[in-house]
């Protein structure tokens, strides 16, 4: 795969942009530092690692001023020094390199994801490559996908009642979905087949949405040559299709365990439980993957910037994906303690988005 550009990150304030190289070697060493640790580093551990050389007073001292504009704090009274969001988010922004993968990282992700391709539906490949995401960047893996989205096979209106029907709807990948639909008073069977032969005709190949717009223009001009009650059993099918954003949005979350290998204290146990937890109210997961649909490349939410995991101090790195019109189809990521390896896995995130891309077509 080509060398692409390296993904763009919210500029940084300006004030934080014009650290002194001393001060930036500190502040860089103590949030490398809490990525691979959790544990705050002292000024004494700092003087030692640093390029410059510089006594204990001397760190503290730079330490102090980068308290006093944010970037860090101290946990405990006399303990190490901290990053706080904004210092990660600085971090991120203006001092981390994010390189490209290697070509061996590549050939390991393509190689897990290989398997992908020949699941036999769309959210099976999704949950499959969200799996190996998981395993890779020992976080909860998430994608945000629309049930909409998948191409259309056949249709069927089936009655139950004299005013209810089932319209099942067929895809081509092989998922079946069944809504119940309230028909209108006085609709014959023949309508109800009528209905079913006019769609059949038009929607093979579309995908829900498609179908949807194409539908809505043809009964608004009066183009077809239905009678009024087999219109009145489309129009309501087409209604019964919007669904709501719950019904038409599809999360699928893996890896939750890997939230659990690396706990120092209680109260990291009790920041994973909280996660659990938002993970579990899935409206505002679905909320804050759809704000990177739009959105081109990698996007990045560290801890209360995201109001969802202010609470458990969470981190998300997610990326959209496209089909194969080059179409935005949904979201994918990870999810996962503000302490994750971001260098690490932010190329991995872009890479297997593209990957996904590539196996639906885009």
């Amino acid at each position: 795969m080509a060398h692409h550009e390296p993904i763009g990150l919210i500029a940084p304030n300006t004030g934080l942009a014009q650290l002194n190289e001393r001060s930036r070697d500190i502040f860089r060493q103590i949030v490398e530092s809490y990525l691979a640790t959790g544990e705050p580093v002292g000024s004494r551990n700092i003087s030692r690692l640093i390029s410059m050389p510089l006594s204990p007073a001397s760190v503290r001292n730079v330490m102090a001023d980068l308290e006093q504009l944010g970037l860090i704090y101290a946990p405990h009274t006399s303990a190490g020094r901290l990053p706080t969001e904004l210092g990660l988010r600085f971090f991120v922004d203006a001092l981390m390199q994010v390189g490209d993968l290697t070509e061996p990282e590549r050939q390991s992700i393509q190689a897990q994801l290989s398997s992908v391709g020949q699941a036999k539906t769309v959210e099976a490949a999704l949950g499959e490559a969200l799996t190996r995401l998981s395993g890779l960047t020992r976080a909860a893996a998430v994608v945000l996908t629309a049930k909409s989205n998948v191409r259309l096979k056949h249709i069927e209106f089936v009655r139950l009642e004299p005013e209810r029907a089932l319209v099942i709807l067929v895809a081509e990948d092989g998922q079946v979905e069944n809504r119940v639909l309230v028909l209108p008073p006085g609709v014959p069977s023949s309508a109800l087949t009528e209905a079913s032969n006019f769609l059949n005709a038009r929607i093979r190949g579309r995908t829900l949405a498609e179908s949807r717009l194409e539908l809505e223009t043809m009964l608004s001009q009066d183009r077809t040559e239905l009678d009024q009650l087999t219109q009145k059993v489309i129009s309501a099918g087409i209604a019964s299709w919007s669904g709501g954003d719950g019904e038409d949005r599809q999360l699928i979350v893996r890896g939750h365990a890997n939230l659990l290998g690396d706990l120092h204290a209680l109260e990291d146990l009790e920041r994973v439980r909280r996660l659990f937890d938002d993970l579990e109210t899935k409206r505002g997961v679905v909320d804050l993957l759809g704000r990177a649909e739009s959105a081109e490349g990698v996007r990045i939410f560290i801890g209360s910037e995201n109001k969802l995991f202010s609470l458990s101090g969470s981190s998300t790195i997610i990326a959209p994906y496209s089909d194969g019109a080059g179409h935005i189809v949904g979201v994918l990521g990870v999810i996962g303690p503000t302490r994750l390896n971001y260098a690490r896995v932010i190329p991995m995130v872009d890479y297997t988005a593209r990957i996904v891309s590539q196996m639906l077509g885009g």
